[in-house]
């Protein structure tokens, strides 16, 4: 069950769009806003010549989160969605796949210092699928039927970057 920022259970309705300013400093909740968006592109452009049909399903995944259980998750659909100042810093500002697990890293280090363990999971499991869509969208027909083995090993990587998996 998800939690309210206040700690308790969340009464049934509500929408807790303040969870980032109330329980993250500004440098931390940056970072669990701007990091779906850079794991879409990264995704999306480690390896495909032309990345609009990943990125539009990197999009898809993105808003998909408006429908979590998790407070967390809706509250950072919510700010990717309300602040033009993240998407345009998300996009202009990826460098490497490196990089971005990095932030992965350090994403987990501030999610579990300051979030209910339910909703570190269900941000962590979403940014993973947003990955996910990408990678499926920029292989839609894979010639033997099977998953590539470049994005096995980057989703793989992505996933213990997040903390996933070992």
């Amino acid at each position: 069950m998800s939690h309210s920022a206040a700690g308790g259970p969340e009464r049934p309705g509500r929408r807790g769009t303040s969870l980032g300013t109330a329980l993250y400093s500004a440098a931390e909740w940056r970072l669990l806003a701007r990091l779906p968006g850079r794991v879409m592109v990264v995704s999306a452009t480690r390896r495909v010549a032309e990345p609009v049909a990943p990125g539009l399903a990197g999009l898809e995944g993105i808003a998909a989160g408006r429908a979590s259980d998790s407070d967390l998750v809706r509250a950072v659909v919510a700010a990717v969605y309300a602040e033009a100042e993240v998407a345009s810093e998300t996009y202009a500002q990826v460098n490497t796949v490196d990089e971005v697990f990095a932030e992965c890293a350090r994403a987990v280090e501030v999610l579990a210092g300051r979030a209910d363990p339910a909703d570190s999971a269900a941000y962590r499991q979403w940014v993973q699928s947003v990955a996910a869509r990408v990678c499926r969208a920029a292989r839609p027909e894979a010639a033997d039927g099977g998953a590539d083995p470049d994005d096995q090993r980057f989703l793989a990587q992505l996933g213990a970057a997040l903390g996933l998996c070992p």
